[in-house]
């Protein structure tokens, strides 16, 4: 398998055999279908099992992924897949014009149908403009008027109490295509990594990740000082990363005031985190992204839940733990706490001391 990089476009791509036009070719050419997901890196990882599904529905299929160009090492080793397409996503900017030479080879593969799993203004344009014969999305109600007309076939969705990786398959129930039996989510660091990986994360280290998409998913910071003392005096090394935002960045400045001796891990782009996130003992986190990078990983993981529900947005691993806080009053759309009691602060460090040393127990 080669990597072709051209004109800001990624594609993994299979060695060429004969030309796809060719008289020979033309009547065994199998089902080409491109999946589009074009949200965040967690949402990326979740739609693992429908690009499995996809595989095992249609097994000679030539299966392509059109996603953002953050997401990429999430996906690069996907064995599911025939080519990884991305583009760059700027919050609140379409840039159509910028990747037009990306659309423009898309539309040159000629695809038999698409899918697009994003359900929003984007994902439903882009669908559009790569021109597959076939386009299926989702019916949601708003965005911009002519969203509808992007797709030739639209699907309800599923109802909010399904996990977020099973109501991808709700979209493909127009394609005859049901869940399977386990939903585990398997990912892999990219190997060439793992020997720098060595010299930034010593052995037998624990992962805490400081920060979250958004403001009411973190743990207090003084929780997390808390936690290094007691699991440095029950002999556990931790170490700490936060997320590439200022805010998530002010995170760390805050613990290190309170416990100047935390070691606070360098900021790593996707494809090292993944390779050091894999080397550690186990991680501490949120409802965030990394969260769901370890369930795939198989880390042992140490999840804390509050504002967000465990049955939509849980982690898919196979060794875990979740710790739920207190009620949460915050209603959906909000990204701060609207408490005066965070939610969160519920959960003491001793219970996830107690959790952590669990998880590492042998048997």
């Amino acid at each position: 398998m080669r990597l072709f990089i051209r004109a800001g476009l990624k594609i993994l791509a299979p060695d060429a055999g004969h030309g796809h036009n060719s008289p020979l070719n033309i009547m065994a050419q199998p089902l080409k279908i491109l999946a589009i997901q074009f949200k965040s890196l967690g949402d990326a990882l979740l739609l693992i099992p429908s690009l499995q599904a996809i595989r095992r529905r249609y097994p000679d299929c030539t299966l392509h992924v059109l996603i953002s160009e953050a997401t990429v090492p999430l996906l690069k080793y996907e064995p599911s897949l025939t080519r990884l397409w991305s583009i760059p996503r700027v919050r609140g900017r379409a840039r159509f014009k910028q990747n037009w030479p990306i659309i423009r080879a898309l539309r040159a593969e000629r695809f038999d149908r698409s899918v697009d799993f994003s359900g929003n203004d984007r994902g439903a344009i882009l669908s559009l403009l790569c021109g597959a014969r076939e386009r299926l999305g989702l019916n949601i109600p708003g965005g911009f008027l002519g969203r509808r007309f992007c797709y030739t076939r639209r699907v309800a969705p599923a109802p909010l109490d399904r996990h977020e990786a099973l109501r991808s398959f709700a979209i493909l129930s127009a394609w005859d295509i049901t869940p399977p039996d386990s939903m585990a989510i398997e990912i892999r660091a990219d190997p060439a990594l793992a020997a720098s990986a060595v010299q930034i994360l010593p052995e037998e280290t624990i992962i805490c990740h400081l920060g979250a998409g958004v403001a009411k998913k973190q743990w207090p910071v003084s929780h997390w000082a808390a936690l290094y003392k007691i699991a440095k005096a029950a002999g556990l090394q931790l170490a700490f990363t936060p997320g590439h935002n200022p805010r998530e960045q002010m995170l760390a400045s805050e613990l290190k005031t309170l416990v100047p001796e935390a070691p606070v891990l360098p900021s790593l782009d996707l494809s090292m985190f993944l390779a050091v996130l894999k080397r550690s003992r186990a991680l501490i986190t949120g409802d965030t992204g990394p969260m769901h990078f370890a369930a795939g990983l198989d880390v042992p993981l140490i999840a804390l839940f509050g504002p967000t529900a465990i049955a939509r947005w849980g982690p898919l691993g196979r060794r875990q733990q979740i710790l739920t806080g207190s009620p949460c009053a915050c209603d959906t759309s909000s990204h701060v706490c609207q408490s005066s009691n965070h939610c969160l602060a519920a959960i003491s460090p001793a219970q996830v001391l107690a959790s952590l040393q669990n998880i590492l127990t042998p048997g």
